[in-house]
């Protein structure tokens, strides 16, 4: 909730604390969500020590961080449409497929990267 009061690094501060628990929260509902911070945690790494310039590493890795904000913003929509009503309706569904689809693309983006960075190294 928005408060005027709250100014300057006191703001920043708060907001912060709010973004935690939006990550806690994601963390500890949305299996998901922990899926694609186990996968950072292992393709991080992975993607530094296979890039060889700094803009092969930023390619990889940045590809990999999109996956985990595409999420967070479907498991927002998700919450928000079910905090609406849980009855089934047309727009609920194509809301939480759209949103679902869009997880589905940062997935193929981060793979479709890694596949152009690497596979030539390879081959």
């Amino acid at each position: 909730m928005a408060n005027g009061k709250v100014t300057g690094w006191r703001r920043i501060i708060r907001a912060f604390g709010f973004s935690m628990q939006g990550f806690k929260s994601c963390y500890q509902l949305e299996e998901a969500f922990r899926q694609e911070v186990w996968a950072l945690i292992l393709l991080v790494p992975l993607g530094l020590w296979l890039g060889e310039t700094p803009l092969e590493r930023a390619m990889l890795v940045c590809s990999l961080l999109i996956v985990p904000i595409v999420e967070l913003l479907n498991s927002a929509i998700e919450a928000n449409v079910d905090r609406v009503g849980l009855e089934r309706h047309e727009l609920s569904g194509r809301a939480k497929d759209i949103a679902s689809a869009a997880v589905f693309l940062s997935i193929a983006f981060a793979a479709a990267i890694w596949g152009l960075l690497l596979i030539p190294k390879w081959m």
